[in-house]
């Protein structure tokens, strides 16, 4: 019941995106003030696009069964967010004339190269899951916790753009799962026809001139015969096969 209930305190995005809102709150606590910040606008934008990727695959990821397509889209909110996070590091950065780190540079190679550990929880899911994450942060310390806002900025550009690719990668699994098995709507309707074809087995009813798979019974729904009931293929609409009812 509870890796139902939090199957997404499972997902490297998930845990990635906590890392970066904990990181943000942080960076933000120790650099903004009210000399460069005087209104704390700019702190509000930054903590709350950071706290809109954790949410927002949370809420996306607990729609799995019920529905892909809103999973997708939230999914896809919590990288328009990392999106706009990342401006904000990129800007902190020129703001001080500087620029972020090359990809070939060896801080940038160095940060990119640390990978979180699989979770191992088993139950008391968010007690664990708590501890794992603030585990996974304090592998960026040495960026992270001094007082150079410059490499903490540098680190967590680093860390958005990865988290950014990682989500991507995650729609296009989602898009790849519903373009194999369909959503929620599709499986309803699956089992609804499923559901009427054994009634007609148990019926004992005519089996498909065409194919000879069980029939079920349908209503004409337009033109000079709408209302009345019709024999249909099970199989429809990959078989067109019908019989009158008489």
């Amino acid at each position: 019941m509870e890796i139902r209930k939090f199957g997404y305190y499972w997902l490297d995005t998930w845990v990635m995106a906590n890392v970066i809102q904990l990181a943000t709150q942080d960076f933000c606590l120790r650099h903004l003030n009210r000399t460069n910040d005087p209104c704390g606008r700019q702190f509000d934008q930054m903590t709350q696009a950071a706290r809109s990727a954790p949410a927002n695959i949370a809420e996306g990821n607990s729609r799995h069964s019920t529905s892909r397509e809103t999973e997708m889209k939230l999914t896809d909110v919590a990288r328009a967010s990392l999106a706009e996070l990342a401006n904000d590091y990129l800007n902190w950065l020129m703001q001080h004339e500087q620029i972020p780190w090359s990809m070939g540079s060896q801080e940038y190679a160095a940060v990119n190269a640390i990978q979180l550990d699989r979770p191992t929880y088993r139950d008391d899911v968010q007690h664990q899951s708590s501890k794992h994450i603030l585990a996974q942060k304090h592998k960026f310390d040495a960026w992270l916790s001094g007082d150079d806002s410059m490499q903490a900025a540098n680190c967590l550009l680093v860390l958005c753009n990865r988290l950014i690719q990682m989500l991507h990668r995650q729609i296009e699994h989602l898009l790849n799962e519903f373009k194999e098995e369909g959503g929620f709507t599709e499986g309803l309707t699956a089992e609804r026809l499923s559901h009427r074809t054994q009634k007609s087995i148990a019926a004992n009813a005519p089996t498909c001139p065409v194919c000879g798979k069980p029939m079920i019974k349908r209503v004409i729904r337009k033109g000079i015969n709408s209302g009345k009931e019709f024999w249909s293929c099970s199989g429809y609409p990959e078989c067109n096969g019908t019989r009158r009812i008489t």
